[in-house]
C-alpha cells in the first residue's frame, strides 16, 4: 500500500507540474477601487487555493475547541464513574458489618 501512495503522489506531481509548465500566461486580476494584480496564472491559482485552505481550517477551530471541552467534560465524568464503581466492588468485598444493639 505505501508502494501505490507513493506511486499515486508522483503521478499526481507530475500532472501538476505539467500544468503549472502549460499555463504560465500572466493573468490580471481586476479588485475593487481600481486596484489590480498582474501575476502567472499558477500563481494566482496556487494562492487561491491556499487562501481557501486557511479559511476553510480556520472555519474548523471552533468546533475543535467544543469537541476539546466535551472530550475533557466525558473524561472528568467517566473517572467519577469509574470512583463509584470501584467503591462499590470494594464494599461487595468486605464482609458485612453486624447490626448494632443498643441496651436500654
Amino acid at each position: 500500500m505505501k508502494y501505490v501512495s507513493r506511486l499515486v503522489a508522483i503521478i499526481l506531481f507530475v500532472l501538476f507540474f505539467g500544468f503549472a509548465l502549460k499555463n504560465d500566461q500572466i493573468v490580471t486580476l481586476q479588485y475593487f477601487f481600481g486596484y489590480q494584480q498582474s501575476a502567472p496564472l499558477v500563481i494566482m491559482l496556487l494562492l487561491f487555493f491556499i487562501a481557501g485552505a486557511v479559511l476553510g481550517a480556520l472555519a474548523m477551530v471552533p468546533m475543535i475547541y467544543r469537541h476539546r471541552r466535551d472530550l475533557s467534560r466525558h473524561k472528568k465524568t467517566l473517572a467519577e464513574i469509574e470512583k463509584e464503581r470501584e467503591a462499590a466492588a470494594l464494599a461487595s468485598t468486605q464482609a458485612p458489618q453486624p447490626d448494632s444493639i443498643r441496651n436500654t
